[in-house]
C-alpha cells in the first residue's frame, strides 16, 4: 500500500533492536484516512475468500480491523489482554511474548464470540516472529473455527514470523508494507535502497 510505505519513510523511526516506532500513524495516533485505506486494501486482497468474522488483538490491531471490517461486512473480535467482569462463561485463552513491552501478553476470546465452522481472517499491526499472531491462529484452531488467511499493516520479514506462521498454518499472509531491513539507524521498504530516516 503506497500511502502506508510513504509516511512510513517519513515518520518512522528505528529505536534499534528491531523496534519499528510508527506511533503517528498505527499504535497511538490513528490517520482515519489511512485505516480506511488499509480496511480497502485487505478487502480486495481477501475478496476472493469467504470470510465469517475477524480476529485481532488489543489495542494496535483493532483499526485495521475494523476497518477491514467495516469493508468486508464482517463482524470483528478482539482478544482481550484481562478478563472484564462482563466476560463470563468459556474462553479461550493463549499467551505471546511482547516484543515491544517484554514479559508474557494473555490473549482471550470469549467463546459467544468465535463459533466452530466459521472461517476467520486475523488482522493485526505487526508481523515480527510471529508469536502474537500464531496465538491468535491457536485460539482460532481452539474455537474449531477455519483459519483462512493473516492480514498485517507491517512485516518485518527479517525476523523470521512469515516462515513460522507458513510452516504451521497453509493460509494466505498479506502484508501492506514489508521492512526488510533496520539496520544501523535505517529503514529499509521492500524495494527500497537503505535509506537513513
Amino acid at each position: 500500500m503506497q500511502a502506508l510505505i510513504e509516511r512510513i519513510r517519513a515518520e518512522g523511526i528505528n529505536l534499534g533492536g528491531g523496534i519499528l516506532k510508527v506511533d503517528s500513524l498505527i499504535n497511538h495516533q490513528l490517520d482515519p484516512q489511512l485505516m480506511a485505506g488499509m480496511g480497502e486494501s485487505f478487502a480486495e486482497r481477501f475478496a476472493d475468500t469467504q470470510i465469517d468474522r475477524i480476529l485481532t488483538a488489543e489495542i494496535s490491531g483493532i483499526a485495521p480491523a475494523l476497518m477491514t471490517g467495516i469493508a468486508m461486512n464482517v463482524p470483528v473480535v478482539y482478544a482481550r489482554k484481562k478478563k472484564p467482569i462482563t466476560m463470563s462463561g468459556p474462553v479461550f485463552l493463549e499467551t505471546a511474548p511482547s516484543h515491544t513491552k517484554g514479559g508474557e501478553t494473555l490473549l482471550l476470546v470469549s467463546a459467544e464470540f468465535l463459533h466452530a465452522g466459521e472461517n476467520v481472517l486475523i488482522i493485526d499491526d505487526f508481523l515480527a516472529t510471529g508469536k502474537t499472531l500464531l496465538a491468535l491462529a491457536r485460539i482460532v484452531v481452539s474455537a474449531q473455527a477455519n483459519l483462512v488467511g493473516v492480514g498485517v499493516v507491517v512485516e518485518k520479514t527479517f525476523e523470521g514470523g512469515r516462515g513460522a506462521l507458513q510452516e504451521k498454518y497453509d493460509v494466505p499472509i498479506h502484508a501492506l508494507a514489508s521492512i526488510t531491513s533496520m539496520d544501523g539507524d535505517t529503514i529499509t521498504v521492500r524495494g527500497d535502497q537503505a535509506k537513513l530516516l
